[in-house]
């Protein structure tokens, strides 16, 4: 039997989602009544690629659950001398791991290994597929902060580099499967070429024409590392097209705020003002990765019942 795992959003049932949200607000109010939840438990956080909150968020999240992690060095590790990547996952477990933490530049590994191991594995980003955590995050800063249980009635934009994010194809179908009508904005160039697979959404290139009507805005960070300048007409020309400036602030609704999932490029995508103004849940959504983790680790790794 495959373990229950967490690898994408459009493979949570409803229910699952929602225990996922509640836990994570019953463990933010009382941490201590989970402390030792992972208890014996060893989490093996398996990044092959670069991160700092997520990686670092899921490993405070096991510390608070009373659970061990376990990192993985790939620089220097036997995928550098050519091991497969199944190969170094099944000799991991040997060692007693109990869940994988796993992010890779291939899409689909997450499932993949998922499928040739006993453990739950935790997507934490596949390429430029999925990264269902940080869209569960992001959803629960939200519900937090507008104090709702979904996101009916409420319009939210993603404005950036939504052709090479794995955030914004997680956020697309949880943010939708909650109720909110969902607005891309983009310059054609980093809008994905079909949208068939994702759920209604709304297109725009002038965010300027949306600004009014919004409740959230969520910006992206533009991924140059998968790409070359050529996909933008120039840094300048973007931040004043499609950046979060602090002009473009002023023709928001008062209470609009502002997210970013991060790392953030200050001056292009959103200036520093905006950042770090009132309006922004930036630091709360870096807050709240620990306690949606710690809900995903509590309930596929710790047994913690719905």
């Amino acid at each position: 039997m495959i373990p229950d795992s967490c690898l994408h959003i459009r493979g949570l049932s409803d229910d699952r989602i929602h225990s996922f949200l509640s836990l994570a607000a019953s463990i933010k109010r009382d941490p201590q009544k989970y402390s030792q939840t992972l208890k014996g438990k060893t989490v093996l956080q398996f990044f092959v690629e670069n991160s700092t909150r997520t990686r670092m968020s899921f490993e405070a999240a096991t510390r608070k659950l009373g659970g061990t992690s376990v990192a993985f060095a790939a620089a220097s590790s036997s995928l550098q001398k050519g091991e497969s990547l199944l190969d170094t996952i099944q000799t991991l477990c040997q060692y007693g791991i109990d869940g994988i933490v796993m992010r890779h530049s291939s899409g689909g590994s997450p499932e993949f290994v998922s499928q040739a191991v006993s453990v739950p594995v935790i997507n934490a980003g596949d390429g430029q597929h999925e990264h269902p955590t940080q869209a569960l995050l992001d959803a629960f800063t939200l519900l937090e902060h507008w104090k709702v249980s979904d996101f009916r009635g409420k319009t939210i934009v993603i404005v950036g580099d939504i052709l090479h994010s794995r955030v914004a194809r997680s956020n697309i179908h949880l943010l939708a499967r909650l109720g909110a009508k969902v607005i891309l904005c983009a310059p054609q160039t980093l809008l994905p070429s079909d949208l068939s697979l994702f759920p209604a959404v709304e297109i725009e290139h002038r965010l300027d024409s949306v600004l009014g009507q919004v409740d959230a805005i969520m910006a992206l960070r533009i991924q140059f590392e998968r790409q070359d300048d050529s996909l933008i007409p120039s840094k300048r020309e973007y931040r004043n097209f499609w950046g979060l400036t602090v002009e473009r602030m002023a023709a928001l609704k008062k209470d609009t705020v502002v997210l970013h999932p991060g790392p953030m490029n200050r001056g292009l995508e959103i200036d520093p003002e905006v950042a770090d103004s009132a309006r922004s849940l930036i630091l709360k959504q870096v807050e709240n990765g620990v306690w949606l983790r710690a809900s995903v680790l509590a309930q596929l790794i710790g047994g913690v019942k719905p």
